[in-house]
């Protein structure tokens, strides 16, 4: 895994609509990089769903959220549309940034860990988070994000 203070690797992944969405996007504001196993199952449902529903709090913040997961994007648009999503999904379907980041242990993993990360305007790891419970994943989040802003 990534740790506190570590700059995130450089990447590109696709996002939902098949776009591309790499590094730089992320800087310039926080971010929540958040690792889910696989769309529409309770887990993944609950914590995504947690967040859209904290969405605004995040923006407040200055802080964009985006889920990554094996998944296909057909698979990760019909989650983002099904659940009113209001923000970037994109998929690792290489498994080549999911290991470079510590989200897999290899490309053979057959789903990424539930892990996160808040990322600072300049790239910088501030938080990890190995998720327990993602049904109240997003207010810990919050909390942390209020204490560096």
């Amino acid at each position: 895994m990534l740790a506190v203070g570590e700059v995130i690797p450089d990447f590109v992944m696709t996002d939902a609509d098949g776009g591309p969405i790499e590094r730089a996007d992320l800087a310039g504001r926080w971010t929540l990089w958040f690792w889910f196993p696989k769309s529409n199952t309770p887990g993944c449902t609950a914590q995504a769903t947690g967040l859209r529903d904290q969405a605004e709090a995040f923006a407040d913040l200055d802080c964009q959220i985006i889920g990554a997961s094996f998944d296909p994007t057909w698979m990760l648009r019909t989650f983002r549309d099904e659940h009113s999503l209001p923000f970037i999904l994109v998929s690792d379907d290489t498994r080549e940034v999911a290991v470079s980041v510590g989200a897999a242990a290899d490309e053979d993993a057959p789903t990424p860990r539930r892990i996160a990360y808040l990322i600072d305007a300049d790239l910088i790891v501030r938080v990890v988070y190995i998720v327990d419970n993602p049904e109240f994943f997003a207010e810990g989040v919050l909390d942390d994000l209020d204490e560096f802003t």
